[in-house]
Formats: structure tokens, sequence, C-alpha cells
């Protein structure tokens, strides 16, 4: 097999969720070697979150786990318990990253702070993923991702005007801090390398979302550079039309449009005359009379046939997507997005491959995500020379 970018890297993973295991994820897909550290009997609380194999609730099942730990190694084991604090110590000696994503002060009640953990290597890189970052008057609160919505200020330019601001789907947000936080990381290990000394790292999931580069950012810009603050538009804030989603006879089809592509939207539709009816796409009083013909004509095509359209006439309009159409998506397929990954329980599965290629140190799957506790006797009885007597009195006292 071709070496990969971070074969020479080893991770010691305190992650849980999505976010820190979605930074470990990035190392370990190209070649880092991960050792994810899971609660004994329950793991990462992630196992607890679908969508599920076949419905069926399972820790060895959930998808979103599988797909945020494949290529790393796992075990089981106390971080309470001063067995598991002397482990902790141990394996720290042999990495070059520790990652995790408690609540700020958890490490340091371990007895497992930067400070100690620097002494015992000084060229550790620390990274620590938190809601609010490790300082600050926010630093104890909790967060969801309504509230990582809410108040990086997206929700509040999201939504239908008439309605109360929306979140955006799903946990997306946090998958912004898990890469920003593996892009810090690298860094850290670059200085770390070059430099010879440790370094820290503390990512704020909230300022990670206030500095993105995104709607948001146009927003919090604007209001620091003239203090107006912009409002929710059914045209997501472009006073132009035709914007934002119409139907269309087996979907739905999103536009985006200039206002100097007035002739092509007449060549898309095939209506010589449409800028004689709407001179003016800025004029939101004919918005109305505009959707009265758009809205028809679009309802006569496929999404397919409406986007090949606006295609040849060089407007911006994309079908919308089901999940079904992207995986079978022949775009996706002829690069190899998508990989097909084996894994003891669920057998199987078609899983997300990487968001980037690299042409000398490619992306690859090298194991599917561990079974809680997998590595239990090659990490404790192999690396660090427990005997299985050992093991079993751990586990019994459930320490692993």
């Amino acid at each position: 097999m071709v070496e990969q970018a971070f074969s020479d890297v080893k991770v010691l993973d305190l992650t849980w969720y999505i976010a820190g295991p979605y930074c470990t994820k990035m190392l370990a897909d190209f070649g880092a070697d991960v050792l994810k550290v899971e609660r004994p009997a329950e793991g990462d609380p992630a196992r607890k979150l679908g969508p599920f194999l076949n419905d069926e609730p399972h820790p060895e099942k959930s998808a979103l786990f599988s797909h945020l730990n494949t290529n790393k190694k796992g075990i089981t084991l106390d971080l309470k318990s001063e067995w598991g604090r002397k482990v902790i110590e141990e394996l720290v000696k042999d990495v070059d990253i520790l990652i995790e994503s408690f609540r700020p002060g958890v490490m340091e009640r371990l007895g497992l702070g930067y400070e100690i953990l620097n002494k015992i290597n000084p060229k550790l890189v620390m990274t620590r993923i938190s809601n609010f970052g490790q300082t600050g008057p926010y630093r104890d609160f909790k967060m969801s991702e309504l509230t990582l919505n809410a108040m990086g200020a997206e929700m509040y330019s999201c939504g239908w005007p008439e309605n109360p601001p929306e979140k955006r789907g799903a946990n997306c947000l946090q998958y912004q801090v898990g890469l920003t936080a593996a892009l810090a990381t690298l860094g850290g290990l670059f200085v770390a390398r070059q430099q010879g000394i440790g370094q820290y790292i503390d990512v704020s999931a909230m300022e990670t979302m206030a500095g993105c580069i995104d709607w948001r950012t146009l927003t919090l810009v604007s209001y620091a550079y003239s203090g107006e603050m912009f409002v929710r538009e059914e045209t997501l804030g472009l006073m132009i039309w035709p914007s934002g989603a119409y139907p269309c006879k087996d979907g739905f089809i999103r536009f985006l449009t200039m206002p100097q592509w007035g002739p092509r939207l007449a060549k898309m539709m095939d209506m010589p005359d449409l800028l004689e009816q709407f001179p003016n796409p800025f004029d939101m009083m004919r918005k109305d009379d505009f959707d009265a013909i758009f809205r028809p004509w679009c309802l006569e095509y496929t999404k397919k046939e409406v986007m090949e359209k606006a295609q040849e006439a060089r407007v911006a309009g994309t079908a919308i997507q089901t999940p079904e159409e992207v995986v079978n998506d022949p775009q996706f397929n002829f690069r190899g997005f998508w990989t097909e990954i084996e894994h003891p329980v669920t057998g199987k599965q078609i899983y997300p491959g990487s968001p980037f290629k690299m042409q000398e140190t490619p992306w690859a799957v090298r194991m599917p995500a561990p079974l809680l506790g997998e590595h239990n006797e090659e990490v404790y009885c192999k690396k660090l020379l427990y005997t299985e007597e050992d093991l079993v009195k751990l586990k019994e006292r459930g320490v692993i």
C-alpha cells in the first residue's frame, strides 16, 4: 500500500459525538494512527445516534458513528479512575497529538491538563474542542446545534420573513468545527516538528461559526462596517428574481439569478418577450406576476430537464437532489467518492469518501470503525504489557 500523508503521525483521540471525531477522522483517513478512547460499557454517545441499519438501535449499527470513526482503533477506559489516568500518561509518551472535546476543566480535574502532559511529552500537540472555548464567561455553558446556530448569528438571517428564524439542517455546523480543529492541529504539528516544542490549541465552536465563510460572515461584517443588519427575505436577501427553490414535475430546482441575465432567462424559457414584460428583476412588486409565469413553466419539466435548459442558457439553476440521487450521481461515482466498507456487524455498506484528493499520498480505507473495546488486548497487553488476567480484573471493576 502507498504510504499516506500522515502515516508517521500518532493521535490519541479523547473526543465524542461529532465535531471531535470528525477532526480525528480527517487525520485517520490520511494514514494517522488514531487510538480512540471510549467509556466502558457505553462508549461514545454517537453510538446511540441514528440512522441505524434496518432501523434497529444498536451501539455497533450507528451509521453516524461508523462514518466518523473509520480507520481508527478503539479501547475502553474509565478516565476518572487512577489507573485510567496512568494509562493516558503512558500513551501520551508515544503520540504526536492528543485531541479532546470534554467540557473545559475536565482534563484538569482528571489530572491530565496540558501542563502535566507537556512535561511527559514536550513535543505534544494538544487540541481542545469546546463549545465556547477554554476561557471567558460562557466557557461552562452547554450547547446544542440549535444554540450554535442561534448564538452565531446564522439564524437571524435564515428562514422566511413571516416565520421565526430557522437553523440549518441536522448537525452540519459541527462538521465545520471538526474540520477547523483538524486544520489547526496540523498547523500545531508542523510547528512542533519544526521547532521541537509542544503546542496548545483552543478551538471554540462558537468562534468557528462566527468566522465561517458563509452567509453569516456577510451579515456580521456588514454590521461591523455599517451598523446595518440583514433581514430575512424570501430570496435569501437577494432582491432579484427568480432566486430560490421552485417546484418541478419530480422535485425542485434551485435558482440564483443576476440582474444582467434577463436575456439568458428569456432564452431558457423560450419567451423572447420576457424582458418587455419584466424589464426590472429588482422590482419586488412584480415578483408575484413573474412567478405566475415562471412556476407553471418549471412544472412542465422534470428538474433534470430544467437544469439542462438552464445550463444551455448559462443560468445558475440546479436540481435539488435526494440522498438516493446523490449516491447514484455519475460525477461522484466517476471520481470514486463513495466507498464500500465491510463492518463485522453491519456488513458491507457505502460511506462518503474523502472531500479532497492527494495524488501521491491518497485517502484510503484501512479498517472500519472499531467495535467497542475491540483493541483492548492489542493496546493493553501488547503495547503496555499488561497480562490478560489484568484485563479480566479491570473489566470486572468497570475500568475498561
